[in-house]
């Protein structure tokens, strides 16, 4: 089973809040998550980002891939994505 580190839309039309989730690759972008862990929103200035650096090092541990844009918000973090 491939996990991805990955985003899921919530919030409302013309407001989107973005969850960072734990999913496999295959399950559809808001569908089943393994587990959630942070969240992002872009509307506010600056953009808020909060993740739970614990799992995610956990999750990156056990060979989770994260997407393009989750890497990106966790190198703004100061998480390096490819450490292992």
């Amino acid at each position: 089973m491939a996990v991805r580190l990955r985003l899921t839309r919530v919030g409302g039309r013309k407001d989107p809040i973005w969850r960072v989730v734990v999913a496999d690759q295959r399950s559809p972008r808001d569908g089943r998550i393994i587990e959630t862990i942070g969240q992002y929103n872009p509307q506010t200035e600056p953009s808020t980002i909060k993740l739970d650096e614990d799992r995610v090092r956990v999750w990156l541990a056990k060979g989770a891939q994260p997407s393009e844009t989750v890497r990106k918000l966790l190198k703004t973090q100061g998480i390096d994505p490819n450490a292992r």
